[in-house]
């Protein structure tokens, strides 16, 4: 396979900066970091383990300063990671069966519900009131979106980093920089399966993978000490945005 590195890296390592930056702080980075990785003219199956390639350590690094600065849920955030794993299993099963197109129309619906929500309520993942809700209720709650959002991300994808975000937020009433920590063990978890498989078959090019995944480290680096130094009220800003990037690819699909 013939190509041409100093084109492919300076598509890609700016771009996967910029991605594991925006994932970091609220989800949504794979918007910008499998486009990049098609552009630079890597094939369909290769672009898309080495986004898991380098998505997976960026994560990684994320997901340990989440942790060191104690706004992560453990006992919830590995629950819903345990389940995301086979929900992200079968769904990746169903896609095979089922066509995904039908929920590109739910989500042009769902998508401005939840900026509009987002953009209104100005308190919006400010305060950590998840302790009113007894552990054994967080914990069986989380397995199931764990199981339905891992599902949706082996069965569709685009988003899911966002969508757990806000289930974190709402449903478990997390603060958003805890919400996004516990996010990015989720995260982790449904991606480990998929980039060893990939590994296995041969579709990670070590030699891009590599420096894209140091590119997504100092990416989830920055976008992690900004989330957890600026809050949420920066959380929620990038929030809109991911959800924006995520309108538009659906969008520019179905057109």
């Amino acid at each position: 396979m013939s190509m041409d590195y100093l084109r492919i890296f300076s598509i890609v390592l700016p771009s996967i900066f910029l991605a594991g930056l925006i994932d970091s702080i609220a989800g949504g980075g794979g918007l910008i970091s499998l486009p990049a990785y098609i552009a630079a003219g890597l094939p369909p199956h290769f672009a898309l383990g080495n986004n898991k390639f380098s998505s997976s350590i960026g994560t990684l690094f994320a997901t340990l300063m989440y942790r060191k600065n104690r706004m992560i849920d453990m006992k919830v955030a590995l629950s819903s990671g345990l389940f995301a794993l086979v929900g992200s299993f079968l769904g990746a099963k169903t896609v095979l069966i089922l066509n995904p197109d039908f929920l590109k129309y739910i989500l042009v619906i769902l998508i401005p519900i939840i900026a509009v929500y987002t953009l209104i309520n100005k308190k919006f993942g400010e305060k950590n009131e998840s302790h009113e809700i007894p552990l054994k209720i967080r914990i069986f709650l989380s397995v199931i979106a764990g199981f339905v959002i891992g599902f949706y991300d082996g069965f569709f994808g685009p988003g899911t980093g966002s969508f757990l975000i806000l289930f974190n937020t709402l449903v478990l009433r997390y603060d958003l920089p805890t919400a996004n920590g516990n996010t990015k063990v989720v995260n982790l978890a449904s991606n480990i399966a998929a980039v060893v498989t990939f590994l296995i078959n041969g579709k990670v090019l070590l030699i891009i993978g590599i420096p894209a995944a140091c590119a997504g480290v100092l990416g989830n680096v920055l976008g992690a000490k900004i989330a957890i130094t600026k809050g949420a009220k920066i959380i929620r800003v990038v929030f809109i945005f991911a959800l924006a990037l995520l309108m538009i690819k659906i969008l520019s699909d179905i057109i």
